[in-house]
């Protein structure tokens, strides 16, 4: 459908279908590390999913079409979380600064991401009209 973009599409149905697009690609760089790592210092355990990394980068992806840019600080405060601790009052805890960066890294190879010359990243034109076109596609009335 013509005119269709991200904004106009349910975002859980869109965050699924990117990630299995990026994974069915076989071009976003996966780290060694994924299967062993805590998201944020927050979080007692690792992720479930064994996909997870696709995910993150999908959910990335949107949050820099939505926003028009963020950088790596940004990223970690948009998955940050209640850190709980114990008697004490609980507190905001920022995610994880080296998963960020490893995702947005992973998707400047796949030229979806370009580094801002005012600081962070930005999507690309061909990262704006690969989104818009997987929106099309997953758009149900």
């Amino acid at each position: 459908m013509p005119g269709v973009t991200v904004k106009d599409v349910n975002q859980q149905e869109f965050v699924r279908a990117l990630s299995a697009f990026l994974k069915k690609s076989g071009k976003l760089k996966v780290p060694d590390w994924v299967d062993i790592v805590k998201l944020a210092k927050h979080k007692e355990l690792a992720p479930s999913d064994e996909n997870w990394f696709y995910t993150r980068a999908a959910s990335t992806v949107r949050h820099l079409y939505l926003r028009g840019g963020a950088g790596v600080g940004s990223m970690t405060k948009i998955y940050g979380g209640r850190q709980r601790n114990g008697v004490c009052p609980a507190h905001f805890s920022v995610g994880s600064k080296n998963v960020a960066r490893k995702v947005l890294q992973a998707l400047e190879l796949l030229k979806m991401v370009e580094k801002n010359p005012n600081g962070g990243r930005r999507l690309t034109a061909q990262g704006t009209r690969d989104l818009d076109r997987i929106a099309a596609l997953n758009v149900l009335f």
